[in-house]
């Protein structure tokens, strides 16, 4: 493999022990490093640990580093191993119990599993210039597509990412894993299978930011802040799914989401939402209002859409807010 004179440069500098070449080596590949580890994790907080597990791990290594593959193999190689060992830990977290104060939830359609899952910010995100090529990049990066990863195996999860995601040959995943070429495809076929077993299919969403997901956004946000169960309802798909790690509450089809939203709503609880956007979803920050005029932040809700309807609804608890760059709480009026 040919280095180019800039980077074989930088590469013997940060050898040196050059911190500042070593910067400039591996800035370029920061976000989407971020992205492969939340895409393996499941989890913002744990990818961005993964991330910098990795570069100081590359750090402390880059004297070893040879220069056979390319700076961006090896930092995927090193990010990928990491998360391995990352998965074994979330996949051993216990779930939460229900949390939300004066509410009795009604019976679940079942208890889940990935209690871990949490939403990646928009923000996060790497540029796109048309909504076509944002959507092409968001596809692998949907809460539905995450949450299937996490079902899988761990090394069938960084094979299909490394091979379908990210594009790197067999042979480059196989020496990044420690594994052979007949692994690696062996694992990518039967991982490929898995995620076609898990994952939801749907119509096509309509394009982020477009009027068709506008309007469906505003009626939905009307809706849930006027507390209208039935008009929230009629939003849904048949097949609805609602979600809300780290609870494992999980809620399937149009007559459960309304009993989940009439237990809500029913016990006076009243919102305000703010518009963000999480894997290139709509999101939106809930405000509950209390009697002395404030709202109080108490969650992050993620809506799934396909087609002119709403497919997939997941909550997470506040403490996410402040990712988004959503305030704890909004004064009284």
């Amino acid at each position: 493999m040919t280095v180019h004179p800039t980077i074989a440069d930088g590469i013997a500098r940060a050898r040196a022990g050059d911190s500042e070449a070593f910067r400039r080596l591996t800035d370029p590949h920061r976000r989407e490093l971020q992205l492969h580890c939340y895409r393996m994790l499941g989890s913002f907080q744990d990818a961005e640990d993964a991330l910098q597990d990795t570069l100081l791990s590359a750090w402390q290594a880059i004297g070893r580093f040879e220069g056979r593959a390319s700076v961006r193999t090896w930092l995927y190689s090193i990010a990928t191993n990491r998360c391995l060992n990352a998965r074994r830990s979330a996949s051993s977290r216990r779930a939460k119990e229900w949390n939300v104060p004066g509410v009795e939830p009604p019976e679940p359609s079942r208890m889940g599993d990935i209690v871990w899952l949490q939403p990646f910010p928009d923000v996060f995100l790497a540029g796109e210039t048309t909504p076509e090529s944002w959507v092409e990049q968001t596809e692998t990066m949907s809460l539905a597509f995450v949450t299937a990863l996490q079902t899988l195996p761990p090394r069938q999860v960084a094979v299909l990412i490394l091979r379908d995601v990210l594009g790197f040959h067999a042979n480059e995943v196989a020496e990044m894993l420690h594994s052979t070429v007949d692994a690696v495809n062996g694992a990518l076929k039967r991982g490929r299978a898995g995620l076609r077993r898990r994952q939801r299919t749907g119509e096509t969403p309509p394009l982020p930011l477009s009027p068709d997901e506008t309007a469906i956004v505003e009626n939905f946000v009307r809706a849930y802040q006027s507390a209208d169960v039935q008009s929230v309802v009629a939003l849904l798909t048949d097949d609805v799914f609602i979600s809300m790690p780290p609870m494992p509450f999980e809620y399937e089809g149009p007559e459960a989401a309304a009993a989940l939203c009439g237990s809500i709503f029913g016990a006076g609880r009243r919102f305000e939402l703010l518009a963000t956007r999480a894997n290139g979803q709509p999101a939106f920050g809930t405000y509950l209002k209390t009697s002395d005029g404030t709202r109080r932040g108490t969650g992050l809700l993620v809506l799934t859409l396909s087609g002119d309807r709403i497919s997939a609804m997941t909550r997470f608890e506040g403490t996410v807010l402040p990712w988004f760059g959503l305030p704890r709480s909004l004064p009284a009026r």
